[in-house]
């Protein structure tokens, strides 16, 4: 089976895609031959498109995936000239990416939302290959709502979101990569890797795959006291890093020792998330399948300006006990006391934890793949 993968923009939406792709990488079809006959067959081929400069680029080749890129265009908040510049971009976009579908000769297109996803499904719609949308986020943005009229399923982690696709949704559950649910059973030695304290708590800071700048100043205030409870591993985006860096200079070399700031963490950050005891984030869409997996308590900030489906990602687990939610504008003033007194607490943040794992669904990767095979083999 020949699949092509399409998503971008953040992390939430590129991580399933990895997460489906060596997946089928490391096996041949899985549609109830016996094993060694499927051990024989040589496995799935996969091609990952996305935009030229967006994160999915980068992430999609350190993960050792050939990447393709295409034009697109973001129409969201932009004015009358900035629509018409996206359109135009968008049309280009349609014609690199039907000339990608031509040569790659896919069985199958499995999106997972972002704008560079448009050129891509309607490409192939016009060349009648099938689609697979998978929806990480409770509640579709405007990409996605469209492009489920020209698909076939529409994959979503909970039954809530199956709502806004009758007819087309398939509960799944989301995709954790393997590296993720790898770390998760060894939170030790994640720390290890990581060459942290092994007894005192591990505080995660993370904004996004851009970073966070409410975040990182509410954090940066709080060092002194929140250093003085736990180690802090801060992913602050490439933008913020130099200040932070400073930030740093300026602590108690006792307290540099227990600050372990970072731009942005690759493979790392596996093992960041395993050996976390809490995590601060943002609320996208790899909120609701990496924390559960790793059974992270967590605080989270949704981004104001992003459509609303972060503060109902956020909503969602703080309403099930796994989360604490605090709005963006009031991070200065909460973040700090809330933090403090979870760290002080191992019996809440304990409470937490078993919540988040009680959300985990740990097939969710073979129930995506064997969906995809169905669908691949119905065609004919």
């Amino acid at each position: 089976m020949r699949v092509l993968l399409s998503g971008g923009g953040t992390g939430g939406h590129v991580y399933p895609a990895l997460a489906i792709a060596h997946a089928l990488q490391a096996s041949g079809p899985s549609n109830g031959a016996d094993a060694r006959a499927a051990r024989d067959r040589p496995a799935h081929s996969v091609l990952y498109v996305g935009s030229r400069s967006g994160v999915e680029r980068e992430l999609a080749l350190r993960a050792g995936l050939p990447f393709v890129g295409v034009d697109t265009g973001q129409f969201r908040g932009r004015t009358l000239w900035g629509m018409a510049s996206s359109a135009w971009r968008v049309q280009r976009g349609i014609r690199q990416a039907r000339a990608i579908l031509a040569a790659f000769q896919p069985d199958l297109v499995f999106l997972t939302g972002g704008y560079v996803t448009v050129p891509v499904a309607i490409a192939a719609w016009l060349a009648g290959v099938p689609q697979l949308i998978y929806l990480p986020d409770l509640t579709p943005g405007l990409a996605v709502r469209l492009l489920s009229h020209l698909a076939q399923h529409v994959a979503v982690t909970l039954e809530s979101a199956a709502r806004h696709f009758p007819g087309k949704a398939v509960v799944t559950g989301y995709p954790v990569r393997a590296e993720l649910l790898a770390a998760a059973s060894d939170p030790a030695g994640a720390r290890r890797r990581l060459g942290l304290n092994g007894h005192r708590p591990v505080l995660l800071v993370m904004g996004g795959s851009h970073g966070a700048r409410s975040i990182n100043r509410a954090i940066c205030a709080a060092l002194p006291a929140l250093l003085e409870r736990a180690q802090v591993i801060h992913i602050t985006g490439r933008l913020d890093w130099p200040w932070v860096q400073r930030e740093r200079e300026r602590l108690p070399s006792s307290l540099q020792r227990e600050y372990h700031p970072h731009p942005y963490l690759h493979e790392a950050l596996a093992d960041a998330l395993a050996a976390a005891d809490l995590v601060v984030n943002r609320a996208g869409a790899s909120v609701l399948g990496e924390l559960p997996a790793v059974g992270a308590p967590a605080v989270l900030i949704p981004y104001p300006h992003a459509g609303g489906h972060q503060r109902a990602n956020a909503r969602f687990l703080a309403e099930r006990g796994a989360a604490r939610l605090i709005e963006d504008h009031r991070v200065h003033e909460e973040l700090a006391p809330t933090l403090l007194a979870l760290l002080a607490d191992e019996a809440a943040r304990q409470r937490m934890r078993e919540a988040a794992r009680s959300l985990a669904r740990a097939e969710a990767t073979q129930r995506i793949v064997r969906l995809m095979e169905a669908m691949v083999e119905q065609r004919g």
